[in-house]
């Protein structure tokens, strides 16, 4: 007998997500890009680039002041012999109340640097890290917001979500005034997205609009 070759089907390998509106309604499924949304995932690139995103976001304003710095007398404050005591200087000096700190902090700015191909990298393995979990929705209408709180935290309880980053393709007035005073929500553009706020917020809300910015 002719041997019969087997048909193989490929699988699907599309990415979809749900759409819903500013309602809380879905409307449909989203198509999401594979270079994005669909690789392995680098857990010690992320982990490198949390630690830089954090660390460039402190401040360090700390401050005291050495025995240069502080007020006080310049003349030496007893003779040099004859007194059966130890020899000193200044009053300034730290070892008195009143006197300089001895490697005390200074205000100072730490800056770590990420190359931008490692920025774009540790980016695609944080959105592909919230695909994997199953985190990713997607938002229509957005241009469409009221601009007032409710619409926002109807939003957020009707999908049961905890902390949200919403991505935009542009900058929207309304949205960021409607989630300014709700805690957990943050807005941003598609311009302005980066892995640490990804990874800081549980799900991500992404506009259509936005991914062909992100493209």
């Amino acid at each position: 007998m002719p041997k019969v070759k087997k048909e193989t089907t490929k699988k699907a390998t599309r990415l979809t997500a749900p759409v819903y509106s500013l309602a809380g309604r879905q409307t449909g499924t989203i198509n999401l890009p594979k270079e994005f949304f669909g690789q392995k995932v680098n857990k010690s690139l992320l982990t490198q680039a949390v630690r830089v995103y954090s660390t460039n976001r402190k401040t360090l304003p700390g401050s005291t002041k050495t025995r240069g710095e502080v007020k006080g007398s310049t003349a030496k404050i007893y003779s040099q012999k004859g007194t059966g005591r130890a020899r000193h200087g200044s009053i300034r000096a730290p070892i008195f109340v009143g006197g300089g700190i001895v490697f005390g902090p200074k205000v100072r700015k730490v800056r770590l640097d990420l190359p931008k191909r490692m920025k774009k990298a540790a980016l695609v393995s944080a959105l592909s890290s919230k695909m994997e979990d199953k985190n990713v929705i997607g938002l229509t209408g957005a241009e469409k917001a009221t601009g007032k709180t409710k619409e926002m935290v109807g939003f957020t309880e009707k999908l049961k979500l905890a902390t949200v980053l919403i991505v935009t393709g542009e900058k929207s007035d309304n949205i960021v005034r409607a989630s300014r005073n709700i805690p957990g929500l943050t807005i941003l553009s598609a311009n302005q997205l980066n892995a640490y706020e990804v990874l800081r917020h549980k799900s991500l809300v992404i506009s259509k609009e936005s991914l062909e910015k992100l493209k």
